[in-house]
């Protein structure tokens, strides 16, 4: 397995480096292709995953000729049985790199011509259908991220594998542990507490949270909100003065920032699955969400509010009434945890196995229709030792394929 990704930071590194530890636990033979800054980079070296390094920046430019020929010559050099390309750069140098002559997964994390306008969307959106042809499976986080490539025909072969979220690593946080991350965050014990966490972007809509803080003030005077993260649109939003504001720089860990939360928001404009929203959610987080494909499908009316995307007044009221009632935070926040295990992180493993296993099988010539019987978890495996181990010589030769090759 080779996946390819230019992403090195939030979402799609943290699905890449965690997706990439579970194949090789089930004995694949696996690497990771990416910058050498950020946070994927870092985390395959702290947990050995082997990685190569491609210099690519994030949009098409000029440089994009050699990023596919350098890309394409890695790719040559590891030799994989299947080629796992995440994100829109790595989706278009890698599939210019292959044009199908390798098995080819495309991830898109988010369609790339949501974050584009006029023309440059126009060719965004003509390249995904021109791409499709080379694309053995679009693997789709998301129920909503699908219908948007049904919508514009995008005539890939599409499987919803929907992001999920480690059950283990997030739960909701009993009263010390709240108090105590309150206390090491500097954030007052009984202050009315919205937080945001993610890339500050337009895609993820900071912009219209910003402008809705100052009607919540208004209602709840001592409510503080903290936006988490780092981004482009970070200086633009500095530049206004809103009482009860904090910026924070991004956090390798923000488990401390949802057990001080009363309430988690995401104003995005559009979203594939947000890892976000699940982890807000397993954490036993009351939410409001923008009403957009990507968000709505986990955003259920027990957990919280969706609102509609842009919507100030809609957004400002949904946060207003949470911040102040605190018997439904706590309902909301209940119903979050309980319906965070439909997004057990170790089914999308299973079923992103089981998808690759098929696709490596088929040799090239016929991708699956459909999802996959699921593949039994690691951790229940029987007879003894990792069900990964026990499958490895029966995965369409993922790991003995390449052993013959390097052999030979």
């Amino acid at each position: 397995m080779l996946h390819a990704a230019q992403p090195t930071d939030a979402g799609v590194a943290r699905y890449v480096a965690a997706a990439t530890l579970d194949q090789l636990a089930r004995g694949w033979r696996v690497v990771v292709v990416c910058p050498s800054s950020g946070q994927l980079a870092a985390e395959c070296s702290a947990s050995g995953v082997p990685r190569l390094h491609w210099p690519a920046t994030r949009s098409p430019s000029v440089d994009t000729v050699g990023e596919t020929q350098r890309l394409g010559r890695l790719i040559s050099q590891f030799d994989p049985d299947v080629v796992h390309l995440h994100s829109a750069k790595a989706g278009l140098a890698g599939r210019l790199a292959v044009r199908g002559t390798r098995c080819t997964l495309f991830q898109p994390h988010g369609w790339s011509w949501l974050a584009a306008r006029g023309a440059t969307a126009l060719g965004a959106l003509a390249w995904e259908r021109l791409a499709a042809r080379w694309t053995d499976v679009c693997v789709c986080v998301g129920e909503g991220e699908a219908a948007h490539a049904r919508h514009r025909r995008i005539k890939s072969r599409h499987v919803v594998v929907r992001n999920g979220v480690d059950l283990g690593y997030f739960a909701p946080a009993d009263e010390q542990t709240r108090v105590a991350s309150r206390h090491r965050l500097g954030i007052d014990r009984d202050a009315p507490l919205a937080v945001c966490l993610g890339r500050v972007t337009r895609q993820k809509g900071q912009d219209i949270l910003v402008t809705a803080w100052s009607q919540v003030r208004e209602s709840c005077p001592t409510a503080t909100l903290c936006i988490v993260g780092d981004g482009d649109l970070l200086p633009t939003l500095r530049g206004a003065t809103v009482p009860g504001l904090r910026y924070v720089p991004s956090v390798t860990d923000p488990r401390p920032w949802y057990a001080a939360a009363d309430v988690v928001v995401l104003p995005s404009r559009w979203e594939g699955l947000s890892l976000t929203l699940l982890e807000a959610l397993a954490s036993g987080c009351s939410v409001v969400a923008a009403d957009i494909p990507g968000l709505a499908e986990a955003v259920i009316p027990a957990v919280g509010a969706r609102v509609a995307a842009g919507d100030v007044r809609a957004l400002a009221h949904a946060l207003t009434r949470r911040l102040t009632d605190a018997d439904l935070r706590e309902a909301e926040g209940h119903a979050a945890a309980l319906a965070a295990h439909t997004y057990n992180i170790h089914q999308t493993h299973n079923h992103l196995a089981a998808i690759t296993t098929q696709v490596a099988r088929s040799g090239c010539d016929s991708a699956p229709n459909g999802a996959p019987e699921p593949m039994p978890d690691r951790d229940s495996a029987p007879n003894g030792g990792t069900s990964g181990e026990r499958r490895a010589g029966g995965v369409g030769g993922l790991v003995r394929m390449r052993e013959d090759r390097a052999s030979g």
